[in-house]
This record gives structure tokens, sequence and C-alpha cells, in this order.
């Protein structure tokens, strides 16, 4: 199944390509403000909705190996060759797999609140949705209401389009059902074949962190730079998990600077 997506093209020819990967419980609408930016940047930018969220298809079951499958699928179709890689949250462990084993089409990387360690621990939230019958329990009881509530409570940013753009991923079971599949299925263990072989890409790499995440602690990010010893590191004060949504004007300097750089 295909992927739907959002995109914005430079005047011009492109300097390169963005492919720009999102997290959970959001959707490709998390970039709005990064895409315009990219391009004017020069460059062309692409954001793809994972499955079974935003507007691309359910596609069962949500396992977080048929999500990377799912990329290298959209990456062929849409002809988008060697590209800078920028993700979020699941984006992070989806994105950072698919560029792991895909070297030749990563140009670079920009790591953003998210994990990709084999001995990382799930938080709260994602240990009851890994759990029988209390992640049945937990996307059963999710309204429109309720999802806003929490994300308001998290972020600063996130406004009533933004809700109405995430609810997309929680209309009908089989989508609430995906994102129990994707949690149980990603066991951190599985990234232990990753290990060095994001700094073995050898290309420039940005880690972009929200300094308030409660989620991916900022702990996570200088990990990032011990285990990628030349990434630059930016952390964003006064910012949390979403921290597109709540520093979107800072977040998406420090992108267009990091990509006004590369050669």
């Amino acid at each position: 199944m295909s992927l739907a997506f959002r995109a914005a093209e430079p005047e011009g020819e492109p300097r390169g390509t963005v492919l720009l990967l999102h997290g959970y419980p959001e959707s490709s609408y998390m970039w709005r403000e990064v895409l315009p930016a990219v391009a004017e940047a020069g460059f062309r930018a692409v954001a793809p909705d994972l499955l079974g969220l935003g507007d691309s298809p359910a596609d069962a079951p949500g396992t977080w190996e048929r999500h990377v499958a799912a990329v290298q699928r959209f990456v062929a179709e849409q002809g988008l060759g060697r590209v800078v890689v920028v993700v979020h949250d699941w984006g992070g462990m989806i994105g950072l797999a698919w560029a792991c084993e895909h070297p030749d089409a990563v140009a670079g990387l920009v790591i953003s609140n998210t994990g990709f360690f084999h001995d990382g621990k799930w938080h709260g939230f994602a240990q009851g949705m890994r759990t029988e019958g209390q992640g049945e329990e937990l996307v059963a009881a999710f309204t429109r209401e309720g999802l806003g509530g929490m994300l308001r409570s998290l972020s600063s940013g996130i406004e009533d389009d933004a809700i109405d753009e995430y609810w997309k991923g929680f209309e009908g079971d089989e989508r609430r059902a995906m994102q129990l599949d994707f949690y149980r299925s990603m066991d951190f263990e599985k990234l232990a074949p990753y290990q060095g072989r994001l700094a073995a890409l050898g290309v420039p790499t940005l880690l972009l962190w929200g300094a308030d995440d409660a989620f991916a602690p900022v702990a996570g990010a200088h990990r990032f730079k011990r285990e990628i010893p030349h990434a630059e590191l930016c952390v964003i004060d006064g910012a949390g998990h979403f921290v597109f949504d709540d520093a979107p004007d800072k977040a998406g300097a420090a992108i267009t600077d990091f990509l006004g750089r590369l050669q």
C-alpha cells in the first residue's frame, strides 16, 4: 500500500531531498512549519504518513518491521534517491533502521527526541500499550477530546487543527490495533545488530532535542553524541518531546542551518 505524504518543492533545481518521518501519535502534519523552510533552503521536502496514521491506509499488522519495509517501498515508489533523513519519536526507530539498512541512500541525519539503543527502556504509557489487556483498554478509551487534552498537557503548540489531523490515526479498530502492534513488536534487543552502524554511515548528523522531554530524555541525545562523535548537538530550552510544536521556529532554523552547511 502506498503512503500518503506532504511535500514542498524549492524554486529551481533541488540541492537534495529531505525525508521527514514523524512520531506517535502524530502524522506528517507535525512537519507543517518545517516543510516550507526546507524548501526555502533549496531542498525538496517529503514527509509521509506512517502506516495507519494520518491519511495513510491501515495495513495490519503494524509491526516495527513492516513500518521499516513501508518506508523503503515509499522511497522506491517516489524515486527519492539519496536523502537527508529527519526523524522524531517512532520515526527514529523506523527511519534509523532504514538508514542502517540502506547506507548508500543516506546523505545526512537529523535525529530528534527518539531512541535507538539495544538496552533501551519503554516509558510508562508504552509499557501499558505493550501489556495484553491493558493496551486494548487504553486504545479503546481514546476520544478526540482525551487525545487533545493529553497532547495539550504535553505541548503548548498543539492546536485544534493538529488534534483533527492526529485523530485520524484513531479512526477505526484496525488503526488502533496497529498502534499496539508497533509497541509490542518493538523489543529494544532487536536493535543490537544496528549498534555502531549510525556512526559508520559517516554522514553529517544533527541531534536536535527538546530539553524538557519526559519520554525520550535529553540524556539520550548525549548518548547519541557519544556513539556518533562527529554529530552536532542542539538542545532547545523550554521545549519538550514535541519540539517541532513547542518551538517550530528554532527547530526549523536548526535544520535549515544544518542543511545549508551540507556539501
